[in-house]
């Protein structure tokens, strides 16, 4: 548990604070050792045998706040005695409880048809912080109190210090088999889209948007000062009618796209599927699948449906292979699942053992704004939405992640509901401007 609680303190002060710094903060309840740092966060019951895993250490609204920000365990209060400063609110528990996910573990009973925790049911959404991070403001907070114990650290950069912008291949093309054709024929409908689709050229394809998305990439990675990277997630198993349809890696057009994609730079991983998600001994099976077919190690993965359900699933990545995660954002609502906007080493809820494991949490996903079953919100509102996630990112150093599918990208016009694919062109054009954010906010 130690080397648990001192990476947590780490990663709320960040590594670029010298050691010398990162030693002088202690984290105890007990009084007589608070002469021995210079900051101390008061440890509160949380980790203790008799609280922790119970359903009565879960926090309780309405919550207090340090600063205008939610405190959940702890005072919210700091002290100064002689020269230590002392932080009554209980940061790294409340990092912890975020960054693992905890109330998942403790309430195991609430999931919906797929397994998955409702991010509505979740204590940042219930509390009201869903749209900020919260662990990385704990971070603020803490540098703030040891910049007044006279350490010389810096204000955090107010930039994205990484972006990902990646896509799940889910359906790569919509008309390119003979089985869609029959499909079309016995619906009756579309079936002269899906016939001149078929005998024509790939780039007919309403669901072919990969090098409009790619040129796009080239186009958004050339005007900003920040690394970048595109990541294309490919499934290689999956028996249930949610891994429908199944691809060929073997045909000519996924032979064409993932051509393109080793020309383009295109970063790829494994996209776990919907039945590995229920049965998490598949991955390992999938990876080993994937790799032989690219021919090449795969390290990243997202699950299908975003399908992590369980601290298991976690281990049987770690097992697989699979060394950094893109799974963690809710399905049906937008915003900081675990707390922070940077990636963080998974810590096991169970064990309370830090792993080697890194999540990079998912902070959009196209369809969590549009669909009826989730957020549902309307054009004009799902920019707002999505601009005020990624100012909060940017106004902590942060590093989003976003999701848009290849098929969202099909229609090119815009109304109330049908807008995704207008909205990544337009969200695109304003990270490259990026302090016009600004301007959507009213902020000064």
């Amino acid at each position: 548990m130690e080397e648990t609680i001192r990476y947590l303190i780490r990663y709320l002060i960040r590594s670029e604070v010298p050691e010398e710094i990162y030693k002088s903060i202690g984290y105890t309840s007990e009084e007589e050792k608070f002469g021995l740092y210079k900051v101390v966060i008061v440890a509160s019951p949380f980790f203790s045998d008799g609280t922790y895993g119970k359903t009565s250490s879960l926090p309780t609204l309405p919550l207090p706040e340090l600063e205008g920000v939610p405190v959940l365990f702890g005072e919210p209060r700091i002290e100064q005695r002689g020269d230590t400063w002392i932080i009554y609110a209980d940061l790294v528990a409340g990092a912890y409880f975020l960054m693992t996910r905890y109330e998942e573990m403790v309430r195991p009973e609430v999931h919906d048809e797929h397994g998955r925790f409702p991010g509505k049911e979740s204590l940042p959404y219930r509390a009201g912080f869903i749209k900020r991070p919260l662990v990385d403001l704990y971070g603020l907070i803490l540098r703030k109190i040891l910049r007044k114990a006279g350490f010389p650290i810096e204000k955090v950069d107010q930039h994205f210090h990484n972006f990902y912008l990646t896509h799940d291949v889910d359906v790569p093309f919509k008309y390119r088999t003979w089985r869609s054709v029959l499909r079309a024929l016995i619906k009756n409908r579309n079936l002269k889209e899906a016939w001149d689709v078929k005998t024509g050229k790939l780039s007919w394809d309403p669901y072919y948007k990969f090098p409009e998305m790619f040129y796009k990439f080239e186009y958004f990675k050339a005007r900003v000062p920040f690394p970048c990277h595109c990541i294309m997630f490919f499934r290689s198993g999956g028996h249930t009618k949610h891994d429908r349809p199944h691809y060929s890696f073997k045909s000519k057009d996924m032979r064409t796209l993932l051509k393109f994609c080793e020309e383009m730079g295109v970063e790829m991983g494994l996209h776990a599927s919907y039945e590995a998600g229920g049965d998490p001994s598949l991955i390992a099976k999938e990876r080993e699948r994937l790799c032989d077919i690219l021919g090449k190690e795969i390290r990243w993965n997202r699950h299908h449906f975003l399908r992590s359900r369980r601290p298991e699933d976690m281990e049987a990545l770690i097992s697989a292979g699979i060394t950094e995660d893109f799974t963690m954002g809710y399905a049906d609502i937008a915003g900081f699942r675990l707390g922070t906007s940077r990636e963080v080493r998974w810590i096991n809820p169970h064990t309370r053992q830090l792993t080697p494991l890194v999540l990079h949490p998912l902070l959009i996903m196209d369809c969590t704004l549009s669909e009826r079953k989730y957020m549902h919100l309307k054009f004009s509102e799902a920019l707002l939405y999505s601009i005020e996630l990624l100012h909060e990112t940017i106004s902590v150093g942060g590093e989003p992640t976003l999701l848009w599918h290849n098929t969202s990208l099909e229609s090119d016009w815009c109304s109330d509901y049908n807008y995704i694919g207008w909205l990544y062109n337009v969200l695109v054009k304003e990270m490259v401007e990026f302090e016009a954010f600004d301007d959507y906010l009213n902020l000064e």
